[in-house]
This record gives structure tokens, sequence and C-alpha cells, in this order.
């Protein structure tokens, strides 16, 4: 069974790509009636205020003719920013080398916290180097991920 992000992607993807953008992933934040739901865009030429007002535009005239979501939430477009969240391989891959925050839903080697660097991704897999040492991740056991900025 889908997700409800799984869902809500595979719904509003072909509209955020005929405006222009990548739909670099959505998180659902269900928290009764302050639940939000909040996609990531993103461009080659990066992300300014009107595109997330177009694409708000556009999602939310879609989430109210499909009405995916039962409960109350609020909406929310936003740039990938500096914790630029990693939702699929390809996020994995294009930052290999970066420093990345992972947070599993199920414990690897007794932890559910990560940080380290992206080495590979193997067979849905992502491989962190982590106090010296590679660790393998499951994607699908990804619950929330995103880049560490490093300032030099």
């Amino acid at each position: 069974m889908a997700t409800v992000e799984q869902r809500l992607t595979d719904m509003l993807t072909p509209a955020v790509e005929a405006l222009g953008f990548e739909l670099l992933g959505i998180e659902y934040v269900s928290a009764g009636k302050h639940s939000i739901v909040r996609l990531f865009i993103d461009h080659e030429n990066g992300i300014n205020v009107d595109n997330c007002a177009d694409v708000s535009r556009q999602a939310s005239a879609i989430l109210d003719v499909e009405d995916p979501i039962s409960t109350e939430y609020n909406l929310e477009v936003s740039s990938p920013g500096l914790e630029r969240p990693l939702f699929k391989a390809e996020h994995y891959l294009r930052f290999i080398g970066e420093i990345a925050f992972v947070q599993v839903r199920m414990p690897v080697n007794n932890r559910r916290k990560w940080q380290g660097e992206i080495i590979a991704v193997e067979d849905d897999t992502v491989v962190l180097a982590v106090d010296k040492e590679q660790h393998r991740i499951a994607l699908g056991n990804v619950q929330k991920a995103h880049l560490v900025p490093q300032f030099d």
C-alpha cells in the first residue's frame, strides 16, 4: 500500500513538471488540524517565492478536486534550501561525497539516526561513512534524510 506521500507525489508530479519544475518530494506531517503537506521543488536556475506561489496554486487546485486527505492541513511549497531533503536514490547519487543526516524507521545496528558521508548507492541501499566505517541503509527504511551544510 502506498504512503500518503507517495500518493500525493504521483498525483502532483505531472502538474509541477508542467510548470517547469522538479518535484523533489513531499513531506506529510499529520497533526490533526495542524497537519502539513510540504512540497519541495527545484529548478536548475533556483527557486523564488513566485515559483512557490505558482506551484502552490496549481497543487491546491488539484488537492481541492481530488481531496486525498480527509482532515484539515496547510499546504506549503518550498525550495530545497541548504538542508536539501533527500527522497530518492537519484538524490543520494547526485550528492555522493556530501554529508547527510538520515533517520530510519527501524534501527540499523541499534541506531535510528545517522550522519555521515554519502559513499554510494547500491541496490536501493545508501552507503554512509560514519566514524570511519561504512554502513548500509535500505532506502525503504529511511524516514527522513537531508544534506548537512558544510561551511569551510
